[in-house]
């Protein structure tokens, strides 16, 4: 039975994480571009302005990611997401499948946000875990900044549904 030494163990992690860095890399970027249709397509003004902040942030977290290629001494560099990319293609569909200036696309373009941020969410927690136990604090961090503010967008979405539905019911 062969046996790993430590050091090939931290290079194997370290492969991963920067997999992983390249994977919400492309996600993030991904999103920064589909955020304004959510916001053009979104019924009441909380969901619109929930959608232009998380426009406005995604671009924070593309700036963040960047600056830990940087401190792991890895070029930027993207892989496709298969679960961003199909989040954003289920948001664009619900948009072509619901009427304009209704509770029902609102409530789906919450779905679709909520979707989109509970990936983000396990994601950068995930890598927070793994960065710290392979040396990369620093990107730990940097990548809590982020973790923070999507578990906030998260909780934002959750109200404005709450008040949709509440609202649509009444």
């Amino acid at each position: 039975m062969e046996t790993q030494t430590i050091e090939s163990t931290n290079l194997k992690l370290k492969e991963f994480f920067v997999h992983q860095l390249k994977d919400i890399y492309w996600a993030e970027k991904k999103l920064f571009s589909a955020l304004p249709r959510l916001q053009e397509a979104a019924t009441t003004p909380e969901l619109k302005h929930a959608f232009d902040q998380n426009h406005l942030l995604s671009q924070t977290h593309v700036d963040r990611l960047e600056q830990v290629f940087g401190m792991i001494d890895e070029k930027v560099d993207s892989g496709k997401c298969p679960a961003i990319a199909s989040i954003v293609e289920e948001g664009a569909d619900l948009i072509t499948e619901t009427n304009k200036g209704t509770a029902q696309r609102d409530t789906g373009l919450i779905f679709a946000g909520k979707k989109a941020e509970h990936y983000k969410i396990a994601t950068y927690s995930s890598m927070i875990n793994l960065a710290k136990n392979i040396g990369f604090q620093r990107a730990a961090d940097i990548l809590g900044a982020t973790l923070a503010e999507d578990k906030a967008a998260d909780a934002l979405l959750t109200r404005i549904a709450e008040t949709n539905i509440n609202y649509a019911l009444n």
